[in-house]
């Protein structure tokens, strides 16, 4: 696995929009607050373009990613936002241009698809976390961010001891590739060239605004195709209003994860901070990943890095 160069304050981060668009005064406003930050800026006047809910056509969002990453004073690449659109950018990317400049990239929500396929196919560590759009003023959101993305470090580790209402069904240590991210993204994948590669892996699930049953089918999807057989570890991150005020004809979502997933025999580990909510931890995909049971850690490993 490649892994671009790590930031520091100095360094100039690139924004797109390869998903959803937004008004211009709230991304003016969240700019801002990234600046803030420490970052320099740079971005194109496209970032505002919307057609319907798409922020501009599918091939001048896919061309301003590629310019970012051929762009060699951009240091590393921030989504503007989720909502839809980034799996019909994929086919016109410049691979060789992104194989041969590799960067740190970031997002979540919709650009799981960007993140999985540039793990899968071009061998590119992406970091599954904070967008232009989050709130950066949660200090547990900031701190994984800075940390992470600035390490010049091999390895970085979360202790599960630090973050509240851990529970783990199937306890024992496990290890795999990171994958995942939107657990609607995954399944939507499915049966396409982009799909999610989930053998000897450690997936990543989290969810925003659906139903309980809706939950239950798309874990059913997800087992009904296989994709859950060969993964050697679950971590479930945050559900965003994904519960009911009355569950007198519904299942918890606790019940759900029981039903659904305990039954594979494998560690799973159940509200870890990221996706909607907040904390939003990055987390890099495609990077080795360990949970330590004995020391409840989750140590995170670069297999290589590619620039100092």
């Amino acid at each position: 696995m490649i892994k671009g160069k790590h930031l520091n304050k100095n360094s100039t981060l690139g924004i797109i929009a390869p998903a959803s668009c937004d008004e211009k005064k709230i991304i003016n406003k969240n700019i801002e607050n990234l600046k803030n930050i420490g970052f320099k800026i740079e971005f194109s006047q496209h970032i505002y373009d919307k057609y319907g809910y798409l922020a501009g056509k599918d091939l001048d969002r896919a061309k301003e990613l590629n310019n970012m990453f051929a762009d060699s004073s951009i240091d590393g690449i921030i989504c503007l936002r989720g909502g839809y659109g980034s799996i019909n950018i994929i086919p016109y990317l410049d691979i060789e241009n992104i194989k041969n400049n590799p960067k740190f990239f970031c997002g979540y929500s919709d650009i799981t698809i960007l993140l999985n396929y540039l793990s899968s196919y071009l061998d590119l560590i992406t970091f599954h976390g904070p967008m232009v759009n989050s709130n950066f003023n949660d200090k547990i959101t900031l701190n994984s961010f800075i940390s992470i993305s600035t390490s010049n470090s091999n390895t970085f580790t979360y202790n599960l001891l630090d973050y509240d209402n851990i529970e783990i069904i199937n306890p024992k240590s496990f290890s795999g590739k990171i994958i995942g991210g939107n657990l609607s993204i995954i399944c939507s994948s499915l049966g396409t060239p982009y799909e999610v590669d989930t053998d000897n892996s450690i997936l990543l699930i989290e969810e925003v605004n659906e139903y309980p049953y809706v939950i239950d089918r798309m874990l059913s999807q997800l087992l009904l195709s296989k994709k859950l057989k060969n993964c050697n570890g679950i971590i479930l991150g945050h559900f965003k209003n994904c519960n009911l005020n009355n569950y007198n004809r519904s299942l918890t979502l606790k019940e759900i994860f029981m039903n659904k997933l305990s039954n594979l025999k494998i560690p799973i580990i159940i509200n870890f901070p990221f996706g909607h909510d907040y904390p939003n931890l990055t987390i890099p995909i495609g990077a080795t990943g360990k949970f330590s049971y004995k020391n409840m850690a989750v140590i995170l490993h670069f297999i290589h890095e590619s620039l100092p």
